[in-house]
């Protein structure tokens, strides 16, 4: 999946700077590398995998705020569910959320193949209905699909999170283009970043890592 279709965007960060991150970050398993390689055969573009700095970011995140219970919205082939599960305690879950039917397949895959994937439970259907049925409360929520509801996501699970807990939400940046906001996408992330800004509850930091990422705490 291309993101923006030849349209132009701007360049956060210089290519080399991205890629002396990336080879200065710790590597992947055996296993996320695998899920990588299997996704890339799986799917004509993984552009939206988290890769390997978010990754591991997140995964540091996890273990630094000591979560156990993680919510993810928006599954994509795994890669990010697991990298958390990674870092999770035996006891830890991630509950992730996916509606695309090609997504889930692969994902479940993954999550039957690799040793992370017991603690994970992937619930297929509409975030937006599913969140609703969601209980009790998590540690950390991790925001990276469907894009165009980022503010409605942001409002319906921050009840759900603990007092300082963490919410990380993904592609807060979207290639440059929440600067001048012209498509749909852009325009609803741009609101959701607008949204977080000014909202008492929680305190925040909006990075230029990757494609943007707003790490976002409970008050």
């Amino acid at each position: 999946m291309k993101k923006h279709r030849g349209k132009p965007i701007v360049q956060i960060t210089n290519p080399d700077i991205d890629e002396y991150s990336h080879k200065h970050t710790t590597p992947e398993s055996e296993d996320i590398s695998e899920l990588i390689q299997s996704s890339d055969e799986a799917l004509e573009y993984i552009d939206m995998l988290s890769g390997r700095v978010v990754g591991q970011f997140l995964k540091m995140m996890v273990k630094i705020s000591g979560a156990k219970r993680i919510l993810e919205i928006g599954t994509f082939t795994g890669y990010s569910a697991l990298m958390m599960a990674e870092a999770l305690p035996d006891d830890g879950e991630v509950i992730t959320l996916e509606m695309n039917l090609k997504f889930q397949e692969i994902a479940q895959d993954h999550f039957d193949k690799f040793r992370a994937g017991e603690k994970v439970r992937l619930i297929k259907g509409n975030a937006q209905q599913l969140i609703k049925e969601l209980t009790g409360e998590f540690d950390l929520i991790f925001m990276d699909g469907d894009k165009l509801r980022y503010p409605f996501y942001f409002e319906a699970t921050l009840p759900l999170l603990k007092k300082g807990g963490l919410m990380i939400a993904d592609n807060v940046l979207w290639d440059g283009t929440v600067l001048a906001p012209e498509d749909e996408k852009a325009k609803s992330i741009a609101e959701f970043n607008k949204l977080v800004a000014k909202d008492g509850r929680v305190e925040q930091v909006l990075l230029p890592v990757r494609d943007g990422v707003n790490v976002i705490r409970k008050l």
